[in-house]
Protein backbone atom coordinates (compact mmCIF):
# COMPACT_ATOMS: atom_id res chain seq x y z
CA UNK A 1 0.00 0.00 0.00
CA UNK A 2 0.84 0.88 -0.96
CA UNK A 3 0.55 -1.78 -1.04
CA UNK A 4 0.26 1.23 1.18
CA UNK A 5 -2.97 0.69 3.04
CA UNK A 6 -5.86 -0.79 3.42
CA UNK A 7 -8.73 1.41 2.90
CA UNK A 8 -8.06 2.02 6.95
CA UNK A 9 -4.73 3.38 5.98
CA UNK A 10 -6.19 6.48 4.96
CA UNK A 11 -8.94 6.79 8.19
CA UNK A 12 -11.62 5.97 5.98
CA UNK A 13 -14.31 6.63 7.89
CA UNK A 14 -17.90 6.70 6.48
CA UNK A 15 -19.56 3.55 4.38
CA UNK A 16 -19.62 3.13 1.08
CA UNK A 17 -23.36 3.17 1.53
CA UNK A 18 -22.99 6.58 1.58
CA UNK A 19 -21.75 6.88 -1.99
CA UNK A 20 -24.96 4.81 -3.20
CA UNK A 21 -26.96 7.80 -1.16
CA UNK A 22 -24.95 10.21 -2.65
CA UNK A 23 -25.55 8.53 -6.26
CA UNK A 24 -29.22 8.52 -5.48
CA UNK A 25 -29.74 12.17 -4.39
CA UNK A 26 -28.35 13.19 -8.01
CA UNK A 27 -30.77 10.93 -9.33
CA UNK A 28 -32.84 13.72 -11.20
CA UNK A 29 -29.80 15.20 -12.71
CA UNK A 30 -28.73 11.87 -14.14
CA UNK A 31 -32.04 10.78 -15.35
CA UNK A 32 -32.21 13.86 -17.56
CA UNK A 33 -28.05 13.22 -18.65
CA UNK A 34 -27.71 12.23 -22.30
CA UNK A 35 -26.03 9.16 -23.50
CA UNK A 36 -22.67 9.13 -23.11
CA UNK A 37 -22.40 11.42 -19.69
CA UNK A 38 -21.26 8.64 -17.35
CA UNK A 39 -18.23 8.54 -15.12
CA UNK A 40 -17.26 5.43 -13.51
CA UNK A 41 -14.60 5.28 -10.76
CA UNK A 42 -12.95 2.51 -9.10
CA UNK A 43 -11.51 3.61 -6.08
CA UNK A 44 -10.43 2.46 -2.25
CA UNK A 45 -13.11 1.93 -0.88
CA UNK A 46 -14.91 5.19 1.07
CA UNK A 47 -12.21 7.19 -0.20
CA UNK A 48 -14.43 9.36 -2.46
CA UNK A 49 -16.23 12.26 -0.91
CA UNK A 50 -20.16 12.14 -1.58
CA UNK A 51 -20.51 15.77 -1.55
CA UNK A 52 -18.24 16.20 -4.16
CA UNK A 53 -19.94 13.68 -6.53
CA UNK A 54 -22.73 15.69 -6.03
CA UNK A 55 -21.50 19.33 -7.00
CA UNK A 56 -19.41 17.44 -10.02
CA UNK A 57 -22.98 15.63 -11.23
CA UNK A 58 -24.77 19.07 -10.81
CA UNK A 59 -22.49 21.08 -11.87
CA UNK A 60 -21.81 18.51 -15.61
CA UNK A 61 -24.58 16.37 -15.50
CA UNK A 62 -22.24 13.81 -15.59
CA UNK A 63 -23.86 10.76 -13.70
CA UNK A 64 -20.95 9.27 -11.41
CA UNK A 65 -20.69 5.66 -10.28
CA UNK A 66 -18.46 3.95 -7.87
CA UNK A 67 -16.86 0.70 -7.23
CA UNK A 68 -14.77 -0.34 -4.73
CA UNK A 69 -11.67 -2.50 -4.21
CA UNK A 70 -9.02 -3.79 -1.48
CA UNK A 71 -5.51 -3.89 -2.73
CA UNK A 72 -3.57 -1.97 -5.27
CA UNK A 73 -3.21 -5.67 -6.90
CA UNK A 74 -6.68 -5.74 -7.18
CA UNK A 75 -7.00 -2.86 -9.36
CA UNK A 76 -3.77 -4.15 -11.46
CA UNK A 77 -5.31 -7.41 -11.96
CA UNK A 78 -8.93 -5.80 -12.84
CA UNK A 79 -7.09 -3.25 -15.58
CA UNK A 80 -5.04 -6.27 -16.72
CA UNK A 81 -8.05 -7.84 -17.75
CA UNK A 82 -8.52 -5.28 -20.15
CA UNK A 83 -12.44 -4.58 -20.03
CA UNK A 84 -13.07 -3.15 -16.97
CA UNK A 85 -14.55 0.07 -18.89
CA UNK A 86 -13.49 2.29 -15.56
CA UNK A 87 -13.06 6.39 -16.62
CA UNK A 88 -10.76 6.97 -13.43
CA UNK A 89 -8.88 4.45 -11.17
CA UNK A 90 -7.00 5.67 -7.79
CA UNK A 91 -3.33 4.19 -7.74
CA UNK A 92 -0.84 4.30 -5.24
CA UNK A 93 2.20 5.71 -6.40
CA UNK A 94 4.39 2.74 -6.13
CA UNK A 95 2.23 1.09 -8.97
CA UNK A 96 1.47 4.00 -11.24
CA UNK A 97 5.04 3.47 -13.35
CA UNK A 98 3.65 -0.34 -13.82
CA UNK A 99 0.67 0.43 -15.35
CA UNK A 100 2.34 3.04 -17.52
CA UNK A 101 5.15 0.42 -18.47
CA UNK A 102 1.88 -2.42 -18.78
CA UNK A 103 0.41 0.21 -21.01
CA UNK A 104 -2.70 -0.15 -18.73
CA UNK A 105 -3.20 4.07 -18.30
CA UNK A 106 -3.48 6.45 -21.07
CA UNK A 107 -1.66 10.02 -21.10
CA UNK A 108 -4.16 12.64 -19.61
CA UNK A 109 -1.47 15.38 -20.03
CA UNK A 110 -2.70 17.50 -17.13
CA UNK A 111 -0.43 20.49 -17.69
CA UNK A 112 -3.10 21.26 -20.35
CA UNK A 113 -5.81 21.51 -17.81
CA UNK A 114 -7.67 24.66 -16.95
CA UNK A 115 -6.71 24.42 -13.19
CA UNK A 116 -3.36 22.99 -13.63
CA UNK A 117 -2.45 26.23 -11.92
CA UNK A 118 -3.51 24.98 -8.74
CA UNK A 119 -1.64 22.02 -8.45
CA UNK A 120 1.52 22.52 -6.07
CA UNK A 121 4.79 22.63 -8.16
CA UNK A 122 5.98 19.40 -5.75
CA UNK A 123 3.31 17.46 -7.31
CA UNK A 124 4.57 18.56 -10.76
CA UNK A 125 7.54 16.72 -10.34
CA UNK A 126 7.35 13.33 -8.67
CA UNK A 127 9.31 10.54 -9.53
CA UNK A 128 6.75 7.80 -10.59
CA UNK A 129 5.01 10.78 -13.31
CA UNK A 130 7.40 13.58 -13.96
CA UNK A 131 4.77 16.28 -15.85
CA UNK A 132 1.40 14.57 -14.94
CA UNK A 133 1.50 13.19 -18.17
CA UNK A 134 -0.62 9.94 -17.09
CA UNK A 135 -1.51 10.99 -13.12
CA UNK A 136 -2.83 13.51 -10.65
CA UNK A 137 -2.67 12.89 -6.86
CA UNK A 138 -5.76 12.23 -5.20
CA UNK A 139 -4.35 12.38 -1.43
CA UNK A 140 -1.20 11.91 0.08
CA UNK A 141 0.14 11.50 3.26
CA UNK A 142 3.08 10.08 5.57
CA UNK A 143 3.37 7.06 7.95
CA UNK A 144 4.83 7.18 11.01
CA UNK A 145 4.78 6.39 14.98
CA UNK A 146 1.94 7.73 17.32
CA UNK A 147 2.45 7.69 20.96
CA UNK A 148 0.30 8.66 24.07
CA UNK A 149 1.73 11.23 26.28
CA UNK A 150 -0.33 10.68 28.86
CA UNK A 151 1.45 7.21 29.48
CA UNK A 152 4.48 8.09 28.18
CA UNK A 153 6.39 11.15 29.09
CA UNK A 154 10.17 11.53 27.44
CA UNK A 155 10.95 12.71 24.14
CA UNK A 156 8.72 12.57 21.18
CA UNK A 157 11.56 12.94 18.27
CA UNK A 158 12.28 9.44 16.97
CA UNK A 159 11.35 6.29 15.88
CA UNK A 160 12.58 4.19 18.26
CA UNK A 161 9.82 5.27 20.13
CA UNK A 162 8.32 2.30 17.93
CA UNK A 163 11.66 0.14 17.00
CA UNK A 164 13.41 -0.06 20.36
CA UNK A 165 11.00 0.89 22.54
CA UNK A 166 11.00 1.99 26.31
CA UNK A 167 9.91 0.18 29.47
CA UNK A 168 6.43 1.51 29.82
CA UNK A 169 5.79 1.26 25.72
CA UNK A 170 6.90 -2.49 25.25
CA UNK A 171 4.02 -5.30 25.04
CA UNK A 172 1.54 -2.18 23.93
CA UNK A 173 2.89 -1.25 20.24
CA UNK A 174 1.20 -1.86 17.27
CA UNK A 175 2.49 -2.34 13.77
CA UNK A 176 1.15 -2.74 10.40
CA UNK A 177 0.45 -6.36 9.02
CA UNK A 178 1.92 -5.25 5.81
CA UNK A 179 5.25 -6.50 5.27
CA UNK A 180 5.85 -3.27 2.72
CA UNK A 181 4.69 -0.66 5.33
CA UNK A 182 6.86 -2.37 8.04
CA UNK A 183 10.04 -2.47 6.31
CA UNK A 184 9.55 0.97 4.46
CA UNK A 185 9.78 2.60 8.05
CA UNK A 186 12.26 0.36 9.21
CA UNK A 187 14.87 1.87 6.49
CA UNK A 188 13.57 5.11 6.96
CA UNK A 189 14.68 4.64 11.15
CA UNK A 190 17.76 2.87 9.79
CA UNK A 191 19.00 5.40 7.54
CA UNK A 192 19.22 3.24 4.81
CA UNK A 193 17.23 3.23 0.95
CA UNK A 194 14.50 2.03 0.10
CA UNK A 195 14.82 -0.98 -1.75
CA UNK A 196 17.88 -1.71 -0.53
CA UNK A 197 19.76 -5.67 -1.20
CA UNK A 198 22.92 -4.83 0.45
CA UNK A 199 23.80 -7.60 2.48
CA UNK A 200 24.84 -5.51 5.60
CA UNK A 201 21.44 -3.54 5.48
CA UNK A 202 19.26 -6.48 5.29
CA UNK A 203 21.33 -7.59 8.04
CA UNK A 204 20.75 -4.54 10.09
CA UNK A 205 17.34 -4.95 9.42
CA UNK A 206 16.64 -8.04 10.30
CA UNK A 207 18.08 -7.56 13.90
CA UNK A 208 15.68 -4.58 14.43
CA UNK A 209 12.35 -6.16 13.70
CA UNK A 210 13.56 -9.74 15.40
CA UNK A 211 14.09 -7.21 18.56
CA UNK A 212 11.19 -5.61 18.23
CA UNK A 213 8.99 -8.09 17.97
CA UNK A 214 8.51 -9.18 21.25
CA UNK A 215 7.53 -5.83 22.18
CA UNK A 216 4.55 -5.88 19.58
CA UNK A 217 0.95 -6.38 20.62
CA UNK A 218 -0.42 -6.74 17.11
CA UNK A 219 0.79 -6.54 13.31
CA UNK A 220 -2.26 -5.25 11.60
CA UNK A 221 -3.30 -1.84 10.31
CA UNK A 222 -7.54 -2.55 10.39
CA UNK A 223 -8.75 -0.44 13.05
CA UNK A 224 -5.56 1.53 14.31
CA UNK A 225 -7.54 4.32 14.74
CA UNK A 226 -9.78 3.12 17.17
CA UNK A 227 -7.46 1.05 19.08
CA UNK A 228 -5.62 3.93 19.80
CA UNK A 229 -8.57 5.99 20.78
CA UNK A 230 -9.79 3.32 23.18
CA UNK A 231 -6.14 3.29 24.51
CA UNK A 232 -5.53 -0.75 23.65
CA UNK A 233 -2.61 0.97 22.05
CA UNK A 234 -0.13 3.54 23.44
CA UNK A 235 1.95 3.53 20.36
CA UNK A 236 1.96 2.64 16.57
CA UNK A 237 2.74 2.51 13.49
CA UNK A 238 0.07 4.98 11.42
CA UNK A 239 -0.59 6.61 8.51
CA UNK A 240 -1.00 10.98 9.12
CA UNK A 241 -5.19 10.60 8.49
CA UNK A 242 -5.81 7.42 10.82
CA UNK A 243 -3.54 9.33 13.26
CA UNK A 244 -5.66 12.69 13.09
CA UNK A 245 -8.67 10.24 13.54
CA UNK A 246 -7.57 8.95 16.81
CA UNK A 247 -6.31 12.28 18.37
CA UNK A 248 -10.02 12.66 17.92
CA UNK A 249 -10.88 10.53 20.20
CA UNK A 250 -7.98 10.69 22.67
CA UNK A 251 -6.35 14.28 22.90
CA UNK A 252 -3.18 13.04 24.46
CA UNK A 253 -1.95 11.03 21.27
CA UNK A 254 0.79 12.77 19.30
CA UNK A 255 1.73 12.13 15.91
CA UNK A 256 6.02 12.17 15.61
CA UNK A 257 7.89 13.65 12.96
CA UNK A 258 11.16 11.87 13.81
CA UNK A 259 15.05 13.31 13.33
CA UNK A 260 15.43 10.05 10.89
CA UNK A 261 12.43 11.25 8.59
CA UNK A 262 8.83 9.30 7.78
CA UNK A 263 7.87 7.63 5.23
CA UNK A 264 5.74 9.12 2.74
CA UNK A 265 2.22 7.99 0.68
CA UNK A 266 0.50 9.19 -2.34
CA UNK A 267 -2.70 8.05 -3.99
CA UNK A 268 -3.18 9.03 -7.64
CA UNK A 269 -5.82 9.44 -9.86
CA UNK A 270 -5.54 8.11 -13.42
CA UNK A 271 -7.63 7.07 -16.51
CA UNK A 272 -7.21 3.17 -17.76
CA UNK A 273 -6.69 2.27 -21.06
CA UNK A 274 -10.11 1.34 -21.53
CA UNK A 275 -12.04 3.96 -20.37
CA UNK A 276 -15.56 4.15 -21.92
CA UNK A 277 -15.70 8.28 -21.13
CA UNK A 278 -11.89 9.77 -21.38
CA UNK A 279 -12.88 13.17 -22.21
CA UNK A 280 -15.46 12.58 -18.62
CA UNK A 281 -12.35 11.21 -16.98
CA UNK A 282 -10.71 14.17 -17.91
CA UNK A 283 -12.92 16.88 -17.16
CA UNK A 284 -13.59 15.38 -13.34
CA UNK A 285 -9.91 15.69 -12.96
CA UNK A 286 -9.65 19.44 -13.66
CA UNK A 287 -12.66 19.55 -11.35
CA UNK A 288 -10.71 17.84 -8.53
CA UNK A 289 -8.11 20.53 -9.35
CA UNK A 290 -9.96 23.46 -8.23
CA UNK A 291 -8.88 24.32 -4.60
CA UNK A 292 -12.67 24.21 -2.63
CA UNK A 293 -13.10 20.68 -4.77
CA UNK A 294 -9.97 19.21 -3.24
CA UNK A 295 -10.53 20.19 0.03
CA UNK A 296 -14.04 18.32 0.27
CA UNK A 297 -12.20 15.32 -0.49
CA UNK A 298 -9.66 16.11 2.39
CA UNK A 299 -12.43 16.85 4.51
CA UNK A 300 -13.69 13.50 3.90
CA UNK A 301 -10.70 11.42 4.35
CA UNK A 302 -8.84 13.37 6.92
CA UNK A 303 -5.31 13.41 4.26
CA UNK A 304 -3.63 15.76 2.39
CA UNK A 305 -3.72 16.95 -1.46
CA UNK A 306 -1.66 18.42 -3.42
CA UNK A 307 -3.71 21.39 -4.60
CA UNK A 308 -2.75 25.06 -3.72
CA UNK A 309 -5.14 27.07 -1.78
CA UNK A 310 -7.47 24.13 -0.54
CA UNK A 311 -6.49 24.34 3.15
CA UNK A 312 -8.87 27.52 3.47
CA UNK A 313 -12.05 25.73 2.57
CA UNK A 314 -11.26 23.15 5.04
CA UNK A 315 -12.30 22.60 8.30
CA UNK A 316 -10.26 24.30 10.59
CA UNK A 317 -9.41 21.53 12.23
CA UNK A 318 -8.21 19.32 9.36
CA UNK A 319 -6.24 22.38 8.13
CA UNK A 320 -4.28 23.20 11.72
CA UNK A 321 -3.70 19.59 12.27
CA UNK A 322 -0.13 18.56 12.55
CA UNK A 323 -0.62 15.27 11.39
CA UNK A 324 -1.50 16.54 8.20
CA UNK A 325 1.43 19.12 7.84
CA UNK A 326 4.69 18.04 8.01
CA UNK A 327 8.14 20.29 9.48
CA UNK A 328 9.30 22.10 6.70
CA UNK A 329 12.60 20.52 6.79
CA UNK A 330 11.05 16.92 7.21
CA UNK A 331 12.30 14.45 5.56
CA UNK A 332 9.59 12.32 3.49
CA UNK A 333 11.20 9.13 1.82
CA UNK A 334 8.24 8.05 -1.06
CA UNK A 335 8.20 4.39 -2.03
CA UNK A 336 9.78 2.72 -4.63
CA UNK A 337 8.50 -0.17 -6.35
CA UNK A 338 11.78 -2.42 -5.73
CA UNK A 339 14.06 -4.53 -7.61
CA UNK A 340 13.12 -8.75 -7.20
CA UNK A 341 16.52 -9.33 -5.42
CA UNK A 342 15.23 -6.72 -2.49
CA UNK A 343 11.29 -8.08 -2.73
CA UNK A 344 12.87 -11.60 -1.78
CA UNK A 345 15.29 -10.37 0.81
CA UNK A 346 12.67 -8.94 2.75
CA UNK A 347 9.94 -11.91 2.44
CA UNK A 348 12.71 -13.86 3.97
CA UNK A 349 12.96 -11.41 6.95
CA UNK A 350 8.74 -10.90 7.13
CA UNK A 351 8.72 -14.57 7.38
CA UNK A 352 11.08 -14.91 9.37
CA UNK A 353 9.76 -12.41 12.01
CA UNK A 354 6.07 -13.34 11.58
CA UNK A 355 6.17 -17.27 11.83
Amino acid sequence: MKTHRLPTRRSHGVAVALLSLAAASSAATAAHAEEGKELRIYNWSSYTAPDMIEKFERETGIKVSIDTYDSNETLLAKLSAGSSGYDIAVASSDFVPIMIEQGLIQPIDASTFKNYEHLAPEWKTREWDPGNHYSIVWNWGTTSAVVDTAVYKGPTDSLGLLFNPPAELQGKIGMSGAMSEVISLALVYLGKPQCTSEKEDLKALSALLEAQKPFVKVYDAAGVAERLGAGELVASQTWSGAAYQARQQRASLHYIYGKEGVYGWADNAVVPKTAQHPENAKAFLNFLLQPENAAMLSNFTGSQNGITGSSAFMTKALAEAPEINPPKDEKISFGHVCPEAATRAYDRIWTKVRG
